[in-house]
């Protein structure tokens, strides 16, 4: 039987990617894994029983944390949500989405509950989030350059090109097209956007 002196929970989790490379600097380590998800690490043995500082350090040589108090943990899944609705958008998806109502539901507590304590640990609120993560993602579709500004905007949910040509300078300092032409400027990874 799995408990939660078994688990594991680990922050900067936020792609398949992420999850292959914790499973193989865990079984380095001769870790025995049960099951891994976004954030989550199962294993056999509980957590007294393995060598907490070595993977506190492998994680964090790889971008990754060690989680050990409930909040953080509560925090970290409010952010994996967040990017994984916005990095696996579809068209029709942001006409439907409340995130207030989505956090609320998936985490089973109150937004305001989630909001003060999402400000309080991360020192932005989590509409802000929300926006730098929907930058991220306009830059990315940029750099792709197989949509227009136009479509980006009806895609993410904007209520109109202007919206979020305002949004992206305000976030970025830049506009669109100077973003799009200019070479030097590099995105940002997901997990650090706060």
């Amino acid at each position: 039987m799995i408990n939660t002196e078994n688990v594991l929970y680990i922050k900067n989790m936020v792609c398949p990617r992420c999850i292959k490379v914790v499973k193989e600097e865990l079984e380095k380590l001769n870790i025995e894994i049960l099951d891994i998800t976004l954030g989550e690490v199962k294993t056999k043995k509980s957590k007294d029983q393995l060598p907490i500082d070595k993977i506190r350090n492998v994680l964090d040589e790889n971008g990754f944390e060690l989680i050990d108090d409930k909040n953080s943990r509560l925090v970290e899944n409010i952010k994996k949500e967040i990017i994984l609705v916005i990095q696996n958008f579809r068209e029709s998806d942001f006409e439907n989405i409340n995130f207030p109502k989505l956090l609320t539901d998936s985490q089973n507590k109150e937004y305001h509950y989630l909001s003060s304590l999402f400000s309080k640990t991360e020192g932005i609120t989590i509409e802000h989030f929300i926006i730098l993560q929907k930058i991220e993602k306009v830059k990315e579709l940029l750099k792709y350059d197989e949509l227009t500004l136009s479509e980006i905007a009806y895609q993410l949910g904007y209520s109109s090109v202007q919206h979020l040509s305002r949004q992206f300078k305000k976030t970025t300092g830049l506009t669109a097209s100077e973003f799009k032409s200019n070479l030097t400027v590099q995105r940002k990874p997901i997990d650090s956007l706060t």
